[in-house]
């Protein structure tokens, strides 16, 4: 997948460092998702327009309003965060439901069980993503300035 391309809207310096609102363009830059054989990430970016992202500023980099720069993230952290995302839920249900087999609860409660642990698992995923540890891992980052800003 190739990194985002954006224009810096805003800087703003505070005791993690540095970080600059970027406005994106929202449409699928993944050949693969484009043509709907890749992870399915493209779905929720098909709506056309520019985003605002907030980024972490590399340390090496001078940036102005204006420059034209790519934002990344780390490729462990997509995994990371697939995990979470999909992962939790899953693993909840699938748990759940292996327990309501164990017990020999019958099909309508392990269809249920396996319900309340996909919601768990959902809720885990929440909890896990809002905590501070995940907010700064799963941050976009600027490291690399395109262009800069025309005078």
């Amino acid at each position: 997948m190739q990194n985002p391309q954006g224009q810096v809207v805003s800087l703003r310096a505070d005791d993690s460092g540095t970080r600059a609102l970027v406005e994106v363009e929202s449409a699928v830059v993944c050949p693969r998702c484009e043509s709907g054989k890749g992870c399915g990430a493209g779905l929720l970016g098909r709506q056309p327009g520019e985003k605002r992202v907030e980024a972490v500023v590399a340390e090496n980099l001078d940036l102005e309003n204006g420059d034209l720069v790519s934002v990344v993230l780390a490729p462990r952290n997509v995994l990371r965060a697939a995990v979470i995302v999909y992962g939790y839920p899953l693993c909840g249900a699938v748990l759940a439901a292996i327990l309501a087999f164990g017990l020999e609860a019958g099909d309508a409660s392990g269809a249920i069980a396996a319900l309340i642990g996909l919601v768990s698992g959902i809720m885990a995923a929440r909890i896990r993503l809002r905590s501070h540890q995940c907010l700064r891992d799963f941050t976009p980052m600027i490291v690399t300035r395109l262009s800069p800003v025309e005078d």
